[in-house]
């Protein structure tokens, strides 16, 4: 059976085999992340290390059930640092110290990654001296061995540091050495050290009265196990965790945060790659085995069993399915391989980060595509099998003329469901506006598939007479066929529609959400120049540059991230914590409620899309979480329109002050007043802090555009896969479509229909059907980018691109009419007695 239909063969195995090749690829993403194991290194001499990574929230859903959402602390969470002196006190605990890191820029190796602590710290890795002594006054420092080799620094030397933003100079004291913790290359995976005394570091450090973790080691002999229990006690009893074993390396900075967007990322592929997968393989499938009723009707005639037809069309399935696993196999390792290098050359994954050689992964792939390859085609089969032979050989000669009550209930619910999500995305806002349009798109497909022999009949009576007037006696018979063939061609205007909704919407929604950033953040900006620094800026920064003539306002702006209830969840969203004081003089947010001026320390301002998205009003108190987990109510002062150019939620300075990482500023806005040139100032103020840059706003918008363009690669890549599985799948069913029109245009031509005559007609019908599919795909694809696009920045209309608008119906014209004019044109070079005797 496989030889003698090897074009409907060979359509299912790429698909089957692409679908292999996506889900092995997306699969180990997720293996990858899941198995990841962070090395300790920084913390790889202590036993226990009490931290706060995460936080846990709980909430109730709307059926009742508690949902317990945990997320990681974006800025890291803290401890207080007396706890490290009850720990101390703990019978078999030998040591317990708090530690913290501190933001230091090496001026003689600005280029080597650099963490300050205090010293007694440097016994939890471990680290030892090779050269001098600790240091013993707030002057002096010791250096990692790495350091004082890119800076040549020696002890008895000494070193400028750019410490919390300010530059202290310091006489080195020591050289050391990390004795543990190496990665696999040899070297330390953890940035440098610069080691002060404690008393100095508890006093530069970003958060005073806490620390960023404390190590704990146990006593030579104590039970560790007691050790560790009473350590957790006095952990909880703070609120706080304690990490053993392996788990020490997810307190430290690491690759955590990849094994995080790993998993996340490949499996929100995978779910959305998965369903379209099912839906592309079960049509291709099935229409493949719709159109070889007559083999099967005829088997029954000659006495096989309603068993071993399905028996026989199983192995089919299960054969193709095993030959497809080989080069979906070897395709998805190579995909693999080629997506790992993308993220580690953009930035998301370090290029040690481990990962998985994707066996389980393609195991499960090829179980899954064979399960539903089986599935499909025993569900297509069932109607032949299920009655008598001579029945079956009948309906095969005749397509019948209804379809089906349960299909067509269930293509109205679809529709009646798509429709409501149509509604509920124009109204809505936010992320829930988004939620409702993707829903509404899926729907809106699976209702076209559901309804697709009433649409095909419908149009085809709609279009006779067009197709008549332009084609004469060949669109007679174009329009008799797409009524007649309604049934069967359901499969191809549904990949069709697939194709254009999904090339049509998801793709220009990344575009639109680029394009719409970059203009808010350019149009709300009011300030000309900016004084940026990768090491961040002190407070004082801003203040020195309004004293500077010619300056008429300067805000210091803190990037952060809150974490807020969302549903029955939580997620982490973007913030900026600015100095009111001017703010408006720098930037225009497009505040639409309330005012920028009411916003304090105990109150913030949020974009219209969040405040929908919550449903916040200018008033309401809310409930939300800083950077490290510390709790906070805040009152709304001000509702804006800017929230993609300028984050969700923008709040008081002094709200985050000791509550981010590092406390310090990432760059100050200045807008000078008309006709003054204080440029002058404004760089010799910048050449008092290393390593900022003085720059135009216009590069800040710049980089954005390139920061965006990075970080939407993975969106991309997604939708890339999404509109590229879906134009295969229409092309495979139109392969298989025209590959099984041997006998009806062997048929055609035996009437005395010349071969011009039957290339007109495939000519009329693929400009009916794609008209249709246009029409359809285009409808949808407008209502769902308009919806999201309206939600997420208030405008009604997208932006469609010229030439991306162009690509996507010049792709689905070009696509319909290669698949099916080619196949055709082979099945037309053949006599049409040899087609219709031997075959048939």
């Amino acid at each position: 059976m496989l030889r003698h239909r090897a074009g409907s063969a060979a359509a299912t195995l790429i698909a089957l085999a692409t679908g292999v090749m996506i889900l092995m690829s997306m699969g180990t993403l997720v293996e990858s992340g899941l198995r990841f194991r962070a090395t300790p290194q920084r913390y790889a001499a202590a036993d226990l290390v009490v931290a706060n990574r995460d936080i846990t929230l709980t909430s109730e859903s709307f059926d009742g059930d508690t949902t317990r959402t945990t997320l990681p602390l974006p800025e890291g969470g803290t401890v207080p640092a007396t706890l490290a002196e009850q720990i101390r006190q703990l019978p078999g605990v030998a040591a317990a110290v708090a530690d913290s890191s501190i933001a230091v820029v090496p001026l003689e190796a600005a280029s080597v990654p650099t963490d300050g602590h205090g010293w007694s710290s440097a016994a939890l890795t471990p680290y030892r001296l090779v050269a001098g002594s600790p240091p013993r006054a707030d002057g002096e420092a010791v250096v990692d061995a790495r350091l004082a080799a890119a800076g040549a620094l020696r002890p008895g030397g000494e070193a400028d540091l750019l410490v919390g933003g300010d530059t202290r100079r310091y006489r080195i004291s020591g050289v050391a050495e990390q004795t543990a913790g190496t990665g696999p290359t040899g070297g330390s995976g953890q940035p440098a050290a610069v080691f002060f005394t404690d008393g100095h570091a508890a006093e530069v450090a970003p958060h005073p009265g806490r620390a960023d973790a404390i190590g704990v080691v146990t006593a030579t002999g104590a039970d560790r196990a007691e050790v560790s229990a009473a350590v957790r006690r006095l952990a909880r009893a703070a609120g706080v965790e304690t990490y053993t074993g392996e788990d020490r390396g997810l307190v430290e900075p690491s690759d955590a945060a990849a094994r995080g967007l790993l998993v996340t990322a490949g499996a929100a592929f995978g779910g959305y790659v998965g369903m379209l997968i099912v839906f592309v393989v079960a049509g291709t499938v099935g229409l493949s085995v719709r159109h070889r009723r007559r083999d099967l009707a005829l088997l029954r005639a000659i006495a096989a069993t309603p068993g071993q037809v399905r028996a026989m069309i199983m192995a089919e399935a299960v054969l193709v399915s095993g030959a497809a696993a080989v080069p979906g196999v070897l395709a998805g390792a190579v995909a693999s391989r080629w997506v790992q290098g993308e993220l580690v050359t953009r930035g998301f994954v370090p290029e040690t980060f481990p990962m998985a050689t994707g066996v389980l992964p393609a195991v499960a792939a090829v179980l899954a595509t064979t399960l539903v390859a089986v599935l499909s085609a025993l569900i297509a089969a069932r109607r032949v099998t299920a009655i008598r032979p001579t029945e079956a050989l009948a309906e095969v000669a005749v397509e019948p003329a209804g379809n089906g009550r349960v299909r067509l209930v269930a293509g109205l619910v679809a529709l009646a469901g798509a429709t409501s999500s149509s509604a509920f995305a124009v109204g809505a806002g936010g992320q829930a506006a988004l939620a409702g349009a993707i829903g509404m798109l899926y729907l809106f497909v699976l209702a076209v598939g559901l309804l697709a022999p009433w649409i095909n009949r419908f149009t085809a009576r709609l279009l006779a007479p067009v197709l008549r007037r332009v084609w004469g006696a060949s669109g007679y018979l174009a329009s008799a066929n797409l009524r007649a063939n309604a049934q069967g061609m359901a499969t191809v205007l549904t990949a069709l529609v697939l194709a254009v909704g999904f090339g049509g919407s998801v793709w220009f929604l990344q575009d639109n959400l680029q394009r719409r950033t970059i203009a808010q953040s350019r149009d709300g900006m009011l300030a000309q120049r900016a004084l940026v620094s990768p090491a961040g800026l002190p407070a004082t920064a801003a203040e020195e540059i309004r004293r500077i003539p010619g300056v008429q306002a300067a805000t210091g702006v803190r990037r952060t991230a809150v974490i807020v209830e969302i549903f029955d969840g939580a997620e982490t969203v973007d913030a900026r914590a600015i100095d009111p004081a001017g703010a408006a003089a720098t930037t225009d947010l497009a505040v639409t409620e309330g005012s920028l001026a009411d916003l304090t320390g105990t109150s913030m301002a949020v974009s219209s899309i969040r405040a929908s998205t919550q449903g916040w009003e200018v008033g309401d108190e809310v409930q939300l979480w800083l950077g490290d987990g510390t709790p906070t109510r805040l009152r709304v002062a001000a509702v804006y329109r800017r929230g993609l150019g300028f984050g969700d939620i923008i709040l008081d300075r002094q709200a985050v002050a000791g509550h981010t990482a590092r406390n310090l500023d990432d760059e100050v806005l200045i807008r000078t007043a008309p006709g003054e040139d204080a440029d002058t100032a404004l760089a010799g103020l910048a050449a008092r802090y290393p390593t900022s840059t003085l720059v135009r706003t216009d590069d800040l918008t710049g980089r954005l555009a390139r920061d965006l363009a990075v970080s939407a690669w993975l969106n991309k890549l997604l939708i890339g896969v999404m509109v590229g599985y879906a134009a295969l799948a229409a092309a495979n069913t139109m392969v298989i479509a025209a590959l099984a029109r041997r006998r009806e245009l062997a048929v055609l031509r035996l009437a005395g229909v010349t071969r011009q005559q039957v290339k007109n007609m495939i000519h009329a019908e693929q400009a009916g059907l794609l008209g249709v599919a246009v029409a359809i795909g285009g409808a949808v694809a407008a209502l769902t980018l308009a919806a999201v696009v309206n939600a997420l920045t208030g405008s009604p209309i997208p932006y469609v691109p010229p030439l991306g608008g162009v690509a996507v119906l010049g792709g689905a014209t070009l696509l319909a009419l290669t698949t099916t004019v080619i196949p055709v044109g082979r099945l037309l070079r053949t006599s049409p007695t040899e087609d219709i005797g031997p075959r048939e």
